[in-house]
């Protein structure tokens, strides 16, 4: 598990990078919470979302944002963290220049930072959020969402009310041409405490899901595709 540094909008970026199975693997980006909370690329969530990719053969980098550990600059309450997310998605792509396919993850401030990227960067196919703060932070930004991807969801999260996850997530659902699936877990809180092992089962069999109907409708593609004339 290389540490690397890449530079951000202000100044370094810490990381830990893992390559994946093969040059052309798909890309994860992780997003840890809230720097100032405690947030940071090694709380158990974010280590967590970065092994589950990393166990599906993703190319994967966790970082630190601004302020946070090794990473220069200080807290910036979300514009600043958005470019630091963006650095480190086009650092990501740097150096898997072959990889098709890319999916972000993150945890509660993660989780928005991750949807407001989701709208700027049209390469990203999918999108894991874990608690996102539905109760404190707009997103009505995702208008419409253009990705589908799967939330998560604590029942006993005492920072973030389980009614307004549920509620984001069938706002979503409800728009054209996206599926948005909702897993929630009765007795886990905001950190998933003792649901790590679950929260690592549930996000392995939706991508793994949605990539093998990729994979088959790609097949499906080419043995429809009408050969060329000579």
């Amino acid at each position: 598990m290389p540490e690397v540094i890449f530079n951000g909008p202000e100044g370094r970026l810490e990381g830990r990078y893992q390559p994946g199975t093969e040059d052309s693997s798909p890309l994860a980006l992780i997003l840890h919470s809230n720097p100032q909370t405690g947030g940071s690329m090694n709380n158990k969530v974010a280590y967590t979302l970065f092994q589950t990719f990393h166990m599906l053969g993703f190319s994967v980098l966790r970082f630190n944002f601004r302020g946070v550990g090794r990473s220069q600059g200080s807290y910036d309450g979300g514009v600043g963290e958005l470019g630091d997310a963006a650095a480190a998605l086009d650092w990501l792509q740097a150096v898997n220049k072959d990889a098709k396919t890319c999916w972000i993850a993150g945890h509660s401030f993660g989780a928005w930072i991750g949807m407001q990227l989701l709208m700027r960067r049209p390469e990203i196919s999918g999108f894991i959020s874990a608690a996102p703060p539905a109760n404190t932070k707009d997103f009505s930004f995702l208008a419409p969402c253009p990705a589908s991807g799967l939330i998560l969801q604590g029942g006993e999260d005492a920072q973030i009310p389980e009614p307004s996850v549920s509620a984001l997530a069938e706002k979503l659902s409800g728009q054209r041409n996206i599926r948005v699936h909702y897993k929630m877990f009765p007795h886990a809180d905001h950190d998933f405490n003792n649901h790590l092992r679950d929260l690592n089962q549930s996000i392995m069999e939706y991508v793994r899901d949605v990539m093998t109907k990729k994979q088959k409708k790609g097949s499906k593609s080419k043995k429809l595709k009408k050969p060329k004339p000579k």
